[in-house]
Parts: C-alpha cells; sequence; structure tokens
C-alpha cells in the first residue's frame, strides 16, 4: 500500500473532519481574495474623495471585522484537522503495536528494537503530519493560488496575471528538484535516528556488562559518533527544506518587479486605475502563502513517504506463526510428537530430527543434552513460537495448529531460560497472568518456588519495585518469581525450560520438592542440564544435534549405562565435591 492509498482509506473513513476544515478553508479564502479587493476600492473612491468619515469608518470596520474572522475560521479548522490527524497517529501506532505483539521469535532475528521503536515515534508523526496538514495545507494553498489568480486576471487585469505567472515554471521546477533531494535526505535521517536508538536501547539494557568490562569511553564514543551523525543527516534535510523558501523568493520577487513595471507602464497609460494596482499588489503578496503551502506540502510528502517506506514493510509483513485455528478452548489430553523435524533459517542442519514421543495427561516429561541439544527449540515448538517443517505435533488427538494461538498459550505457563520480569511490584509479577489472585494465593505460591522468605526481606517486601527487567533482583531471584507466576497461572502444561540454572543445589531440592505436589494433574515438560531436576519424571529422552538418543525412566536409563548414566554419575561426584 502507498502512501497516498493510506491517506485517502483515512480521509474516506474521517471525511466529516475533513469536510469542515475544507469548508472553513474555503470560507478564509474567500475572505483573502475579498480583503484586498475591498482595499483597492476604498483606494479609488478616497483618490476621487467620494468617501465620508462615517464611510471610511464602516469600510475599516467591515475590514477589521473580516481579519477577524479569517483568525477563528483558522483556528476552526486547525482543531478539526489535527484531532483527525492524531487519529490515524493513533491508529498506526495500534497497528504496529498489535503487529509486533503477534509476531514470532523468527521475525527479531533481523530486526533491532530501537528501530522499531524510531518508527512507532519519528516514522508514524511523519506520516501523520502527511496526512493532516499536508493534505489541509495542499487544499488551501491550491484554492487560495486558484481564487487569487483568478481575481487578478478576472477582476484586475488580464495582462499583469499572465506577466506575473512568468517566473512561476521555473519555481516549479525547482520544487521538483528540491523535493527529490528531500525524501533522500529525509530516509537517511530517519534511517540514523534508527540506528541511534538501536545504541540507546542496547546500551541502557546491557549497562551492567558495560560498566563491568569497563566500556563507557567506548559506548560513549559510539554514542557521539551516531548522535552526530543523525544530527548531520538531519541538518541536511532541513537544509533542503530550507530551499524551497528561497525558490519562493525569487519567483516572487522576480513577479512583482515584472508587475510594478508594466503596472506602473499601465497607470502611466490611464489603462489601469492606482486602485487596481494596489489590489494586484495586495494579491500577488497573497500567492505568498500559496508558494510556500506548495513547498510545505511537499516537504511533508516526501518525509511521509520516507518514514512510510519504513514503516509498512513491518506493518504488511506476515505473521511469522500463522494464527489459523478454530478450536477455542484446549481440553487436557495426551501430548504426542510423531516425527517432528524443524531446522532455523540460515541453519546448515535440523535442530530437531525425526523426534517422537508420547506423553499422557498428568505425566512429567525430562528432556536433557548437551548444549544446543534441542531441548529448547522442543519448547518452543510446543509453544507455537514455529512451527514443525515436517511431522505434527498432537495435544489431546488435535494438531496444535488447530487451536487458536490464544487459546493454546492460555494453557500453557512457561518459565524460559532467562526470567523476564516488567517494571513492577514483585507481587504484580507474580499475578501477572491472574490480576484478581488474591495476597494469599501470590504468597502461597511464593513459598512453592522457594522464595517468599526472599520477598519479604525486600525493602517493601511483596510491593518492592523490581526495576526494568528485575535488575534489582539476583538471576535465582528472578527464575524463583518467574516459577511462581507460571504456577499461579494454573494451566493444564507447565514448561520448564532450564528454570532452575540460577539457584544452587539446595534451594533446586527444595523447590523440586513443592513442584511434586503442585503440578500433581499437570502435563509437566522440564528441560534441564541438571539431571537431578528430571530424576523424578515418569519419562526422559535425551537428545543429541536434535535426535533423540535414549529414552525411558530414571532407573532404566541408569542401567542403560549411556550419556545420561554418565552424566549423572559426574553431576553426583560433584555435588559431593561442592558439600565437603
Amino acid at each position: 500500500m502507498s502512501l497516498y492509498r493510506l491517506i485517502g482509506q483515512f480521509l474516506r473513513r474521517h471525511w466529516v473532519a475533513y469536510s469542515m476544515s475544507g469548508v472553513m478553508l474555503t470560507g478564509i479564502a474567500l475572505l483573502i481574495v475579498w480583503i484586498p479587493r475591498q482595499i483597492g476600492h476604498v483606494v479609488d473612491e478616497l483618490v476621487a474623495d467620494r468617501l465620508t468619515q462615517p464611510q471610511l469608518r464602516e469600510q475599516l470596520l467591515w475590514l477589521v471585522g473580516a481579519g477577524l474572522l479569517v483568525y477563528l475560521l483558522r483556528v476552526g479548522w486547525r482543531l478539526q484537522l489535527y484531532a483527525a490527524a492524531y487519529r490515524l497517529g493513533v491508529e498506526l501506532r495500534q497497528r504496529l503495536y498489535s503487529r509486533l505483539s503477534h509476531q514470532g521469535p523468527a521475525f527479531y532475528q533481523d530486526r533491532r528494537t530501537g528501530n522499531l521503536m524510531a518508527l512507532a515515534t519519528n516514522d508514524i508523526d511523519a506520516v501523520e503530519m502527511a496526512a493532516g496538514e499536508a493534505i489541509l495545507a495542499g487544499f488551501d494553498g491550491t484554492l487560495t493560488l486558484v481564487l487569487v489568480v483568478g481575481v487578478m486576471a478576472l477582476g484586475v487585469d488580464g495582462r499583469l496575471a499572465a506577466i506575473a505567472l512568468l517566473p512561476f515554471p521555473l519555481m516549479a521546477l525547482a520544487f521538483w528538484w528540491i523535493s527529490r533531494h528531500v525524501h533522500d535526505a529525509s530516509k537517511l535521517a530517519l534511517d540514523r535516528f534508527g540506528a541511534l536508538n538501536d545504541h540507546v536501547q542496547e546500551t541502557l539494557a546491557g549497562v551492567r556488562t558495560v560498566r563491568a568490562l569497563g566500556l563507557q569511553a567506548r559506548s560513549e564514543a559510539q554514542f557521539s559518533a551516531l548522535a552526530a551523525g543523525a544530527a548531520q543527516a538531519s541538518y541536511q534535510s532541513q537544509r533542503w527544506e530550507a530551499a524551497y523558501e528561497p525558490a519562493v523568493g525569487l519567483s516572487l520577487g522576480a513577479a512583482t518587479v515584472l508587475t510594478l513595471g508594466a503596472g506602473g507602464w499601465l497607470v502611466w497609460q490611464q489603462e489601469l486605475s492606482l486602485g487596481q494596482l494596489t489590489s494586484f499588489s495586495l494579491y500577488l503578496g497573497q500567492l505568498i502563502w500559496p508558494m510556500f503551502a506548495a513547498g510545505w506540502v511537499l516537504s511533508l510528502l516526501e518525509r511521509g513517504k520516507a518514514a512510510w517506506g519504513r514503516l509498512h514493510p513491518v506493518l504488511d509483513a506476515p505473521l511469522t506463526v500463522d494464527d489459523h485455528g478454530t478450536i477455542e478452548r484446549v481440553e487436557p489430553g495426551p501430548l504426542e510428537l510423531r516425527d517432528v523435524r524443524f531446522r532455523y533459517p540460515g541453519s546448515p542442519r535440523n535442530a530437531l530430527d525425526g523426534v517422537s514421543l508420547r506423553l499422557d495427561p498428568g505425566r512429567t516429561l525430562g528432556l536433557v543434552g548437551a548444549t544446543g541439544a534441542g531441548k529448547t527449540t522442543l519448547l518452543r515448538l510446543l509453544l507455537r513460537h514455529h512451527a514443525p517443517d515436517t511431522g505434527s505435533l498432537q495435544w489431546n488427538g488435535n494438531d496444535l495448529q488447530a487451536y487458536t494461538l490464544g487459546a493454546l498459550r492460555s494453557a500453557i505457563a512457561w518459565v524460559p531460560q532467562e526470567a523476564f520480569l516488567f517494571s513492577a511490584s514483585v507481587a504484580e509479577n507474580i499475578a501477572l497472568a491472574r490480576p484478581q489472585a488474591t495476597r494469599e494465593e501470590i504468597e502461597h505460591v511464593a513459598r512453592l518456588a522457594a522464595v517468599h522468605d526472599d520477598i519479604v526481606r525486600l525493602p517493601r517486601g511483596y510491593e518492592t519495585p523490581v526495576g526494568e527487567r528485575g535488575v534489582t533482583l539476583s538471576g535465582g531471584q528472578r527464575q524463583r518469581v518467574a516459577i511462581a507466576r507460571a504456577l499461579l497461572a494454573d494451566a493444564p502444561m507447565l514448561l520448564l525450560d532450564d528454570a532452575l540454572s540460577a539457584v544452587d543445589t539446595e534451594t533446586e531440592a527444595r523447590i523440586l520438592a513443592h513442584l511434586r505436589q503442585a503440578r500433581v494433574g499437570r502435563t509437566v515438560v522440564i528441560a534441564s542440564h541438571r539431571l537431578s531436576a528430571v530424576a523424578d519424571a515418569d519419562h526422559t529422552i535425551v537428545l543429541r544435534d536434535g535426535h533423540v538418543i535414549e529414552h525411558g525412566p530414571h532407573a532404566q536409563l541408569l542401567d542403560h549405562d549411556g550419556w545420561y548414566a554418565r552424566q549423572w554419575r559426574y553431576q553426583q561426584l560433584q555435588a559431593s565435591l561442592d558439600a565437603s
């Protein structure tokens, strides 16, 4: 969709506001055309000594009243226009937010957060200005130009009007040349602002790492370079936009010189009155606004086109995971994977290759294996962050893709490897999935996650703000708060993705003991590097390079004396050494 089509659709939906603005602008244009003509008439009457003082005062009052009415109409059309244009900005931001929130992880692999944030600010502002001020300024300028030139030609003198318009084709050529450069400069300025946003967002998100590695000076130097580049690009854009003004000034200056020369000669030849020449000069002055409006409109449209060229690929990007399911409710049942294969885009090998398993409802499955074996990938397929290339994943006899994403994900409580906490209190983070939960329910799941004692020691207990991304809590505390949040959701399936990696073995043992009680009746999938976390699972599979190399209960895997048994002995030995 082009920018002009977007604006056209918006105009059709909000035609009342734009029509009212158009009516007000038409009134302004008519008054502006009437005022110089009336002034010329008053001048001729004064020269001919046909005006009495009361008549002069009356004429002046009419002129003042017309000027006051022009002012009121200008205020009115701006209120109508900007109210409508702001609605477009709101609609675009809502569309962008909705699109980003529904995209899967694959969408974000080649897009940066800072640049996406820039789209929601500078780029949408530019599109909003193109749909608002540019449209009405274009209408106002065009209407004023037609009326003024028409009155100049038909109401004053056609010969003078033709002479006055001689420089305008050159101005149009200059506008065309300038607008091309404005578009390129605006796009570069938006791109560089997005890059600057990227750097600031990444630096603030990783400020602890920057400080720990002593990279402050380097980061500041990068910021200075990016800020200077963004400022230079913005400056170049403003320079090109400023070039419209000299083009208008030169054209109107040339038109004024030609008009005064020719008009003075016509007055000398008594073919034109002094009042008519005065009116014509005033009309010529009123052409300043249409000419400036033309430059302003071109500038806004080129900025809007550059911004829309960055924005619409994101708005129109297809969802990385289709949500075409029709089943609105997930009924607990067996989970079954049949010959599932999946490869990440650009990867030379499959992340999962021929994985098959069955897990009855209310049972626990353990996923173990070396780093990169495919444990997290399997959980992501269950969450439908990705879709399998071949094979099927079924829950209660229905393919996962048959469920709506909302229904599927509301039936799954997930604790990822890196727990994410929002800038809210501890209690609000735990109750994220159930905002209506009571304090007793929140404290109950916090005890199950072995984090209650840590919370009550915080300055404000459960009401303590955790800071952005939970920065005030340790890694282990963040993980346990995330586990409490998942338990409070009370979903029929619980996914734990190495969710105990940041806690010590003693705390892990306490949490696992509590989870044995909490997971009764739930289907649980636990991915972990620590085999102690899956020791009491009903069934465990061992993955290597996406393949299942071992599977069975804990005791059976120990008897098999394969990777699982060797890793178990090693971890038990390590735990005993740590304890001593």
